[in-house]
C-alpha cells in the first residue's frame, strides 16, 4: 500500500506540474488541496489519513496540539529553511521528521518594488479609471530619484531592495538593532541612528525584518506617527511587525500617503476584513514568494526530501 502525502494550500493547483514527482510516484499517493483549513479541527480531520505533508512557508501552523492528533504523520516538508510555525520538539517526540527546501530572495524583492512603484505612481486607480471611463489623469506621481528610501532590516532581501533603490537614484538609509555602519555601507546604505530617525527621514519605508519577539509590534501607533504625511510604508515581511490597527488608523486619517502590504494578521484574508476596504492601501494576497522559479525550487526539493526520507537518509532537516 502506498503512503499518502498531502500538499496543503495549493491555491493555484500547480504543485503537480511545478516539479517532477516521478521519483516518488511508485511509493506515495499525492493529494493536493487548494482550499485552506481555517481551524486546527478542520486540519486534523483533513490530515488524519496522511503519512506526509508538504506545506508552503508558514501558512499552516503545526503546534503540539495538532501534531498529537496526527498519529499517522511521519514527515513534514516545509518550503524554505526557516519555519517558526512548527513545534519541532513535539514533532521529534512523535517520531516526525521535518525537512525544508531551497528558496530565493528574488521574488519578494521584486514584489516590494512592484508595490512601491504602484503606490508612487498611482497605478491601480489610474489603470481602473482608464478601463472604466474615469478621468484622464487624476493623480500626480511621487518621484523616486533624490528621495529617501528607509529600509528596516538589511539582510538578503533588504540589501537587494537597497541596490534597486540606488539604481533609481535614491538616498538609502537602513536600520536594525544589530546593523553596523560597516555592514550598511557594504550594502550601499547609510546607517540611521535609530528606527525613529529612519521613520522620520524616509519618503518610502520598507520592512525586511525577521519576525521575533524583538520585532513583533515594532511599528505601532507611536512609530507610524513619526512618518510624514507624504511618506509611504511597504511591508512584504511579516504582518505582526506592524501593528495592524495602528496602520489602518494611519491610512484612514491620511497620516501617511499610503501603504503597500503583502502580509496580514489572518490569511487568507476574510471577506469582511478591514484591510480589504482600507483607503490609501495597495494590497496583494501574500505573493512575495509566489513565482515560477520559487515554486519549482519548493516542490522540486520537496520531492527530493520525500525520496531521501523513503530511502532512510533524510536531507535538509529542520529543528
Amino acid at each position: 500500500m502506498k503512503l499518502r502525502c498531502a500538499v496543503l494550500d495549493d491555491y493555484q493547483s500547480v504543485a503537480a506540474t511545478a516539479a517532477d514527482w516521478s521519483p516518488v510516484a511508485g511509493d506515495i499517493e499525492v493529494v493536493s488541496f487548494a482550499e485552506h483549513c481555517a481551524t486546527e479541527d478542520e486540519l486534523a480531520v483533513r490530515l488524519a489519513e496522511f503519512d506526509m505533508v508538504v506545506t508552503l512557508r508558514e501558512r499552516v501552523p503545526f503546534p503540539a496540539t495538532l501534531i498529537e492528533r496526527l498519529p499517522r504523520l511521519r514527515l513534514i516538508v516545509a518550503s524554505g529553511m526557516r519555519n517558526t510555525s512548527i513545534d519541532y520538539a513535539a514533532a521529534e517526540r512523535h517520531g516526525i521528521t521535518v525537512c525544508g527546501t531551497a528558496s530565493t530572495a528574488t521574488p519578494p524583492v521584486e514584489l516590494t518594488w512592484a508595490l512601491l512603484l504602484g503606490l508612487a505612481r498611482g497605478l491601480v486607480p489610474e489603470a481602473n479609471a482608464l478601463r472604466n471611463g474615469g478621468p484622464w489623469q487624476s493623480t500626480v506621481g511621487a518621484d523616486l530619484h533624490g528621495r529617501t528610501l528607509g529600509i528596516l532590516g538589511l539582510g538578503k532581501i533588504g540589501s537587494r531592495v537597497a541596490a534597486v533603490g540606488r539604481a533609481f537614484g535614491m538616498d538609502v538609509v537602513a536600520w536594525s538593532e544589530n546593523l553596523t555602519p560597516e555592514r550598511a555601507e557594504q550594502a550601499g546604505a547609510r546607517l540611521a541612528a535609530s528606527k525613529e530617525e529612519l521613520l522620520g527621514a524616509g519618503d518610502f519605508v520598507s520592512v525586511h525584518l525577521v519576525l521575533s519577539e524583538r520585532t513583533r509590534g515594532l511599528l505601532g501607533a507611536k512609530e507610524l506617527g513619526l512618518m510624514r504625511p507624504g511618506s509611504y510604508l511597504v511591508n512584504t515581511s511579516r504582518a505582526a511587525i506592524v501593528d495592524q490597527d495602528a496602520l489602518l488608523d494611519a491610512l484612514r486619517r491620511g497620516a501617511i500617503a499610503g501603504a503597500g502590504v503583502d502580509v496580514f494578521d489572518v490569511e487568507p484574508l476574510p471577506a469582511d476584513h478591514p484591510m480589504r476596504s482600507a483607503p490609501r492601501l495597495l494590497a496583494t494576497p501574500h505573493l512575495g514568494y509566489v513565482s515560477q522559479a520559487n515554486y519549482a525550487a519548493y516542490y522540486g526539493d520537496a520531492v527530493e526530501d520525500i525520496r531521501a526520507y523513503l530511502d532512510g537518509r533524510p536531507v535538509r532537516r529542520l529543528g
